[in-house]
């Protein structure tokens, strides 16, 4: 498990603790789109600090199934995706990868034919925690990584969305 370094706050702790179980559910699949993945952090309420829930997590994702992964990829936009990005009203979606739209036109159509093409050779969309990354970046991570063999990728793709859960989670627990 990655170390634990959390910018969940005590009562974003609380929050979760405290909500309803189907409005904790909503914001865990807001952070996944894995329900078993929600389901399991869900049931190991309440925590006792960013610790306990970081450890919640990624026991979960590391119970999920493959299915339960790509159904979890399935709910992600497609890297580089512009014109989801202008027609989302998602912050969390812009800001995660807005800083694609200021990429030149083509950066952006080689990030949308390699997506095609990764999808078509894995069956899954290109996987990356893009926070912080520009568009350049993803697309020689794309570049590097279209060509691996599928269950490698499978494997990286999974660890990517751990890390976007991770972040995702602490967004929504940060106040």
């Amino acid at each position: 498990m990655p170390p634990v370094r959390s910018n969940v706050t005590v009562d974003g702790l609380q929050r979760l603790n405290t909500l309803p179980a189907d409005d904790a559910l909503a914001l865990l699949l807001r952070c996944s789109h894995s329900e078993r993945w929600s389901r399991h952090v869900l049931a190991c309420r309440p925590f006792a600090d960013a610790a306990a829930l970081a450890l919640a997590a990624h026991d979960g994702w590391q119970a999920a199934s493959r299915e339960d992964w790509l159904l979890a990829f399935a709910g992600h936009p497609k890297i580089g995706d512009v014109e989801y990005l202008r027609s989302r009203f998602d912050a969390r979606a812009h800001g995660e990868q807005g800083q694609v739209l200021s990429a030149p036109d083509a950066v952006l159509e080689e990030l949308a034919q390699l997506n095609r093409d990764y999808a078509a050779r894995h069956g899954f969309i290109f996987i990356i925690c893009a926070s912080g990354l520009g568009a350049l970046q993803m697309l020689e991570a794309l570049r590097a990584r279209i060509h691996r063999p599928t269950d490698v990728e499978f494997a990286e793709a999974a660890t990517q969305h751990a890390a976007i859960n991770r972040l995702r989670l602490e967004g929504a627990l940060a106040t």
